[in-house]
């Protein structure tokens, strides 16, 4: 890719708008696959004769795979060219998707849900690069707000079509329905898509990719297997901790003293890339903990069966939907980091109101939060992501979008893990402060309509007891879960003063349009 303003492909019609619902199924497809398939485990537990354990690596093997195989997209794309990048990943993916449908014991789901990981790492990264490429500086914002529509509705969505396709089907309709989505993708890159200049001369930094990918993939493992194992406790998990620090010592002690590195440290030069880098991981730890702890909320303490826990949870995308198409529109006339602070006030403000949430929380209650906080997503997803690509050269584009897909995977997993660790250790010191009080000695438990209810003198009493502390206990851990995530945006808003004036870059990139086309006259 040259350093020109905008590719000469970034104009308006019809190879432009299929290229645009090709990028878009690409990041519903594998937006959906990250969360689609959790509810479905019970269900494969049984259908392939696995242990928990086991069943447990269907998630792993794919989060593990994906992260590693993030980092490399941009020099494979470069390498290569990205449209046949782009095409041999998606329809690795579908295959891979058919295969784990087809799947008939564990070992070989774990083997293609691997494959689906590989192949489906490049999707979302690749997909951004071809909508920045698309449209115009003028028009990125607009082409952010489509693409985000797609990251952003797929991990909301798919807990409850994954539900409802397990619950109406079968768990394998939960992988078999990427196939149309890969094959449209894949028919239309290769009749619409141009493919971009191959760099055959950078090298392969294998040291350091090596390096990196032990590093993600021990982190990851520790996360995804912390909470089973019982984090620190275990010697797997301190041994997988203490991997991923040495190894990302040495990608970063190789990366400043090779002429060539892996990760290209001019992309971390660029101001706004490296705010969006920082504001990526506020989003992945917020955006993804929040989901985490909102599906057991409904379902474990008000009793929401999974399909309704999940349109209820769908509401959060009609927020983020319906900011994501106002946003494009107030970019024109607002500062992006006007946008994102106001976003992130928004959200919350909605995690302030998630705290006071007890067992008796009405359903409209939970819709109205829902949308407001989804609104403040959308408010935050579309100028990051327009911002963060505003400054960077043409050149660095794929390498950029894989490495800001990289950051927000590991900040989403580090967030949920945070997030489930404080809610079970929550749980069990708050069950253990609140049982202090159930004996026979408190005066409130001796009032005549409490003992009618609560005797502790039976054994119905007192398990009744056990079940109002235990859910309470919950109440409170979640209420602190919901604190925390709160404090922790708000102590990330003062960091949007180092995003830069959109509005300066716009008029900058015009008088430098203005001044090419002059010349070429």
């Amino acid at each position: 890719m040259s350093g020109a303003a905008h590719p000469p492909m970034a104009v308006p019609g019809m190879r432009r708008n299929m290229v645009t619902i090709c990028a878009m199924t690409a990041t519903i497809m594998q937006a959906l696959d990250t969360t689609i398939a959790n509810v479905a485990l019970p269900y494969m537990q049984g259908s392939l004769s696995a242990s928990q354990d086991q069943i447990n690596w269907v998630l792993t093997s794919y989060i593990v795979a994906a992260a590693i195989m993030t980092a490399p997209v941009g020099w494979i794309a470069n390498r290569f060219g990205r449209k046949r990048t782009f095409i041999i990943c998606s329809a690795g993916f579908t295959v891979a998707s058919v295969l784990c449908g087809l799947a008939q014991d564990i070992n070989q789901m774990v083997l293609f849900r691997l494959l689906q990981g590989v192949f489906g790492a490049a999707l979302v990264p690749l997909s951004q690069a071809v909508m920045l490429d698309y449209y115009t500086l003028q028009e990125r914002a607009k082409a952010m707000s489509i693409w985000g529509m797609g990251v952003m509705m797929g991990p909301i969505m798919g807990p409850s079509l994954g539900a409802w396709l397990t619950e109406t089907y079968s768990w394998h309709w939960v992988f078999f329905v990427n196939l149309p989505f890969g094959v449209v993708t894949v028919l239309g890159l290769i009749i619409f898509m141009d493919e971009t200049k191959q760099d055959h001369e950078r090298r392969f930094d294998w040291f350091g990719f090596g390096a990196l990918a032990v590093a993600i993939g021990s982190l990851q493992l520790a996360l995804d297997r912390g909470e089973q194992l019982d984090w620190l406790e275990s010697n797997e998990i301190i041994i997988e901790f203490v991997v991923a620090g040495a190894a990302f010592y040495y990608f970063l002690a190789h990366s400043f003293t090779t002429s060539n590195p892996f990760v290209r440290l001019a992309l971390f030069k660029d101001r706004n890339f490296l705010t969006g880098c920082i504001f990526m991981t506020v989003m992945g730890l917020v955006l993804y903990s929040t989901m985490a702890l909102a599906s057991p909320y409904l379902q474990n303490v008000i009793g929401y069966p999974i399909i309704s826990a999940g349109f209820l949870l769908a509401s959060r995308g009609f927020g983020t939907f319906f900011a994501m198409m106002l946003v494009g529109r107030l970019m024109r006339y607002f500062e992006a980091r006007s946008l994102i602070i106001t976003g992130l006030i928004i959200t919350a403000g909605s995690l302030f109101q998630m705290t006071g949430w007890t067992d008796q929380t009405q359903a409209s209650e939970i819709v109205t939060v829902s949308v407001i906080q989804g609104f403040g997503f959308g408010l935050v997803f579309v100028p990051l992501s327009t911002v963060s690509f505003m400054t960077l050269p043409n050149d660095l584009r794929t390498d950029g979008t894989s490495i800001l897909t990289l950051v927000r995977n590991v900040a989403s997993s580090i967030g949920i893990s945070l997030v489930i660790a404080q809610l079970t250790q929550g749980s069990r010191r708050t069950y253990a402060i609140l049982s202090e009080h159930i004996s026979p000695f408190n005066q409130a438990l001796q009032m005549p309509d409490v003992s009618r209810l609560i005797n502790l003198n039976s054994s119905a009493g007192r398990a009744l007891a056990d079940v109002m502390v235990a859910l309470q206990a919950q109440i409170i851990a979640f209420a602190h879960d919901y604190q925390l995530v709160m404090i922790f945006i708000l102590c990330s808003i003062p960091l949007a003063i180092m995003i830069g004036s959109t509005k300066a870059a716009l008029r900058s990139q015009a008088s430098g349009a203005a001044e090419q086309h002059a010349v070429m006259e």
